[in-house]
């Protein structure tokens, strides 16, 4: 990714990672992984788990410790509803920004 996508994406990151987990539960890496698998490859683990530490302060997921095969418990994380209204929000957002965005390319500034 360039600096362009990476900056755009700090921004929309927090928003990204909770539409993952609406979906399913999951840990951190799993999340990590399926960022990299989607073409996110600049991915940072650490920056997932910051993200999902500061989700989990603001009240935003559940947070499950699930014993691992190896090493200490997971933190597997769902999205609850606060979460799912926060979501909401960040979806409502995007589609405002997208909406205007082409608006402009479109040459209707």
């Amino acid at each position: 990714m360039g600096k362009q996508a990476t900056e755009m994406l700090k921004g929309t990151l927090e928003g990204i990672v909770l539409a993952i987990l609406s979906g399913r539960s999951a840990y951190g890496y799993e999340i990590t992984a399926w960022l990299r698998d989607q073409g996110f490859s600049d991915i940072a683990e650490g920056t997932i788990y910051a993200l999902l530490v500061r989700v989990e302060q603001r009240g935003l997921v559940d947070v499950e410790k699930v014993p691992s095969e190896k090493g200490p418990p997971r933190k597997v994380y769902s999205l609850n509803a606060q979460g799912r209204e926060y979501l909401n929000e960040f979806w409502r957002t995007w589609s405002f920004l997208a909406e205007r965005l082409e608006q402009l390319r479109e040459g209707g500034g």
